[in-house]
C-alpha cells in the first residue's frame, strides 16, 4: 500500500463545546469511537445528555443575542473565514474521516470542499434574505422583514461527518442563528476536530457541539429554547424528531431515507446505464447514502446487455484500508451494520433473487480481516415484492429490475414510502419530461446520476423528508418573516 497522504491528527479535546469553552459533560458519561476498518479503538469521547443539552441551549442563546445583531455582511466575512480554514486543514480532515467513518480518504478530501464551497455560498447570500412591501395607500407603510429564528439544532449522520457538521452550519449563521451541532455519536471525531478549528471564529455561543447519542439528540428535539430541529437521518430517527418537536411547535428540516430508482428505458445506451446504475450506488461509501439508486429499473429491451456490462463497472470498487489513497470502497460504519447488511443478501437469495457480483461478509485482504466490509453485491431477478425491492439497505446492494409496461413499472417505482432521488436514462426528450413529472421524488436527474448541484433545492417527499437545503430555500427556512404596518399622520395644523 501507498503511504497516507496525511498522518493521522485525532482532536486534542474530546468533551461538550458550548459558550466557547470545552465543557465536561454532566454525568461524566463517555462513548468508544472505533475504527470501523480494523474495529481498533481511535478514541474516546463526551457524552451529552439532556442537562448537557440544557446549558448548551442557554449558552447559545446568549450567543444568538450577539451574532443576530452583527450585519449581515460582517458575518459572511466570517463564514469566509471559515471556508478558508476548511481548505486549509483539508488533507488532515481528509484522513480523520476516513479513519472514523470508514469511507475513502480520496473522497474525504471532496466532502472538506464541499463544506468549504458551503460556508461561500450561503456567505454570498447573506443580503437575500428580503423582504417585500405591500401598497396600502398614501396613509400607510407596510412592509415584511426576515428575522433570525434563534437557536437552531442540527442533528448530522456518520456517512459523511465533515460535510455535514460543518456543512449545515452555514445556512443558519449565514441568517444570523446559533447553531447546536449533534454529531454522529459513530464518527464524531472530525466535528470535534472543526470545533477545535472555528469554533473561536464566532462569539462565544454561536457555533455548539454536543456529542452524544439518543438521549441528547432527543434534549434538543424537546426543548423550549430550541427554535428549530434538524436531522440527517433515518425515517425512523425522522418521526421520532418530529415526535419530539410536536410539543413546542417548532419547525423541523428532515432530509431521510431513500429506496432511489434508476430507470433505463429501452432507447439508452447498455453501457451508459451500467455505469450510471453502478456510480449510482455510491459503492464507494459502501452504498452508505441516502441518495443512492438502489433499485434499477431496466427496460427489458437493453436489460440482458445492462446486467452483461455490470459487473465490468463494479470491478473498479474494492474494499480497502480507507486511510490508503488509492482505496476505492471503504468500510460498513459498524459491526451492526454489516450484520444488517448481511441480512438483506441472505433475504435476496431465499427470495430468489440472482446473485451477479458480491454477497460475501468481508474483505479479500486478510489484513482488513478486523473490519466491517462488505463487497460491492448486484442482485438480478428482483421483483417488485421482494424485500430488497422494498426497503432500504443502507449498504452497498443493488437491486435490478426489469420492466416492459410503462405504467406497471412507474406503479412499481412510486409503491413505496420513500421519494428523494431518481435517475432517468433515455435519449427522448418528451420520455424524460414525462417520466420526471411521474415520479415521486423530490430530485431527479436525467442522464445523470448522484450529483449534487450547489444552488439547487435537494430533499425529498413522502417519508424522505421535508424541506429543501443547499439552496437559498434553506437560508430562508432559517428566518421568520415578520410584517410592519406604519399608519401616517397627517401634519397637524399650525
Amino acid at each position: 500500500m501507498d503511504a497516507p497522504a496525511h498522518p493521522l491528527v485525532l482532536p486534542e479535546r474530546r468533551t461538550l463545546f458550548y459558550g466557547g469553552d470545552w465543557r465536561a459533560p454532566h454525568a461524566e458519561s463517555w462513548t468508544d469511537v472505533l475504527n470501523p476498518a480494523t474495529g481498533a479503538l481511535l478514541a474516546r469521547v463526551a457524552e451529552g445528555r439532556a442537562a448537557d443539552a440544557d446549558a448548551a441551549v442557554a449558552a447559545a442563546r446568549e450567543g444568538f443575542a450577539l451574532w443576530r445583531s452583527v450585519p449581515p455582511l460582517e458575518r459572511a466575512r466570517t463564514l469566509r473565514a471559515a471556508a478558508e480554514v476548511l481548505r486549509r486543514h483539508a488533507a488532515e480532515l481528509a484522513m480523520l474521516d476516513a479513519a472514523d467513518c470508514g469511507n475513502p480518504v480520496a473522497e474525504m478530501g471532496s466532502d472538506v470542499m464541499v463544506a468549504a464551497a458551503l460556508f461561500d455560498f450561503f456567505a454570498g447570500l447573506v443580503t437575500e434574505m428580503k423582504g417585500a412591501s405591500i401598497p396600502m395607500g398614501p396613509q400607510a407603510v407596510n412592509f415584511s422583514v426576515r428575522e433570525p429564528l434563534g437557536v437552531v439544532a442540527r442533528i448530522v449522520a456518520f456517512n459523511h461527518p465533515l460535510l455535514f457538521a460543518a456543512g449545515k452550519l452555514a445556512a443558519p449563521l449565514a441568517a444570523g442563528n446559533a447553531v447546536i451541532i449533534k454529531p454522529p455519536e459513530q464518527a464524531p471525531l472530525s466535528a470535534l476536530r472543526l470545533a477545535e478549528l472555528i469554533g473561536k471564529l464566532f462569539p462565544p455561543g454561536v457555533f455548539n457541539l454536543l456529542p452524544g447519542g439518543r438521549d441528547v439528540a432527543g434534549a434538543l428535539a424537546a426543548h423550549p429554547g430550541v427554535a428549530m430541529i434538524t436531522l440527517v437521518g433515518s425515517v425512523p430517527t425522522g418521526r421520532a424528531v418530529m415526535r419530539a418537536a410536536a410539543d413546542t411547535l417548532k419547525p423541523v428540516l428532515l432530509e431521510l431515507g431513500g429506496k432511489n430508482a434508476l430507470i433505463a428505458c429501452a432507447d439508452a445506451d447498455p453501457d451508459e446505464v451500467a455505469a450510471a446504475a453502478v456510480t449510482g450506488m455510491n459503492f464507494t461509501w459502501c452504498g452508505q447514502s441516502c441518495g443512492s439508486t438502489s433499485r434499477a429499473f431496466v427496460h427489458e429491451a437493453i436489460h440482458d446487455a445492462v446486467v452483461a456490462r455490470i459487473p465490468h463497472h463494479v470491478a473498479r470498487f474494492r474494499p480497502g484500508l480507507p486511510t490508503d489513497p488509492a482505496t476505492t470502497m471503504g468500510a460498513l460504519i459498524s459491526a451492526a451494520q454489516q450484520a444488517r447488511v448481511q441480512d438483506h443478501i441472505a433475504a435476496a437469495r431465499a427470495e430468489g433473487a440472482r446473485l451477479i457480483c458480491g454477497g460475501g461478509s468481508g474483505a479479500e485482504d486478510p489484513a482488513l480481516a478486523g473490519g466491517w466490509f462488505t463487497p460491492a453485491t448486484v442482485f438480478t431477478d428482483v421483483t417488485p415484492e421482494m424485500r430488497l425491492a422494498r426497503e432500504e439497505v443502507f449498504g452497498p446492494v443493488l437491486a435490478v429490475l426489469r420492466w416492459s409496461d410503462e405504467a406497471a413499472m412507474l406503479n412499481a417505482v412510486n409503491a413505496l414510502e420513500y421519494g428523494l432521488t431518481c435517475a432517468i436514462w433515455t435519449d427522448d426528450l418528451e420520455t424524460a419530461h414525462r417520466l420526471a413529472g411521474a415520479v415521486d421524488a423530490g430530485f431527479v436527474w436525467v442522464n445523470e446520476v448522484g450529483r449534487h448541484f450547489l444552488g439547487a433545492p435537494f430533499g425529498g417527499v413522502k417519508q424522505s423528508g421535508i424541506g429543501r437545503e443547499e439552496c437559498v430555500g434553506e437560508l430562508l427556512a432559517f428566518t421568520r418573516e415578520k410584517n410592519i404596518h406604519i399608519r401616517l399622520r397627517r401634519p397637524r395644523a399650525a
